[in-house]
């Protein structure tokens, strides 16, 4: 299959029609690529924040809840250019008011007109601390016509745990929105340790650019990749492809569940197999004085 996995700008939206306009232009660029799956990044869809109004979008607080208000029809165009251009595509995450507090919610469609949610599991300081988002439900494995696919959202995505919840997917994808470089590598780094560890395929999708009217993601940094394990039937350093940083776009790729089926069944290394090895917490080493 094809992937195509975006860095994403964020617009001041003037009409719902612009952003539908959007949306079918970017997806329509996948999709004259060949891609069979498109992923857009995490907080991709603060920029719905901006059809309430400037005050609205500027204010950290309101902008969670007008784009929450906005996910259904957003939902709507998603899963309508998924049917017409007979592609899988993950939406831009954004907040959804699902109780007290809102979840950052990415939601999978297929061209059958399937929906999968999943919510990210671990907040960044500034999730927790200033914006007050939550986890959500927990991690998925979702079924599809692609393969066995499931969703780390950005930080998520460097806590092995959350990884090994996922190890019978042929592919995790990584939406992830990042302000410096650092957190770029951040996320990057941990999207490559899932991919040498669970053996499967990552992708990595950012937003990029300026946003000057939300104090939330008024500057990002990142880069479309896929990442796969540094063995056979994968390039040596496990970087499949990845876009050039900051440059709004497509990265693509192609991949083949029998080369991931393969590298599991008979690769160099087979950390996938050998995971429960590894000593426990209740084995955990003890502090040895060499004093």
């Amino acid at each position: 299959m094809k992937i195509a996995t975006a860095a994403y700008p964020l617009d001041f939206l003037s009409s719902w029609a612009q952003y539908e306009d959007k949306l079918e232009t970017w997806v329509a660029e996948a999709s004259q690529a060949g891609a069979d799956l498109a992923v857009f990044p995490e907080y991709g869809a603060m920029e719905l924040a901006t059809l309430a109004g400037r005050d609205v979008a500027g204010d950290l607080e309101k902008s969670l809840f007008a784009v929450s208000e906005r996910l259904e029809d957003a939902n709507a165009v998603h899963k309508s250019l998924a049917a017409s251009y007979g592609m899988h595509i993950l939406a831009a995450s954004g907040p959804a008011a699902t109780g007290t507090r809102p979840v950052n919610r990415a939601r999978l469609f297929a061209p059958g007109g399937q929906m999968g949610v999943q919510d990210k599991q671990i907040m960044t300081r500034f999730e927790r601390d200033v914006w007050r988002v939550v986890g959500g439900e927990p991690l998925q494995v979702f079924d599809t016509a692609l393969g066995r696919c499931g969703i780390l959202i950005c930080y998520d995505c460097e806590f092995p745990l959350l990884g090994r919840a996922l190890s019978e997917c042929d592919f995790i994808l990584v939406p992830s929105c990042t302000e410096a470089l650092s957190g770029y590598w951040r996320v990057r780094i941990g999207a490559m340790a899932r991919a040498l560890e669970t053996q499967c395929v990552v992708i990595m999708s950012a937003l990029v650019g300026e946003a000057s009217w939300s104090p939330a993601v008024d500057v990002t940094t990142g880069a479309g990749g896929v990442f796969g394990p540094p063995d056979v039937g994968f390039p040596q350093t496990g970087v499949i492809a990845v876009g050039d940083m900051n440059a709004p776009g497509w990265t693509c790729a192609e991949i083949e569940l029998d080369t991931i089926a393969n590298v599991r069944a008979d690769g160099r290394v087979l950390g996938r197999r050998h995971w429960t090895e590894q000593k426990g917490r209740e084995n955990a080493a003890p502090f040895v004085s060499m004093r």
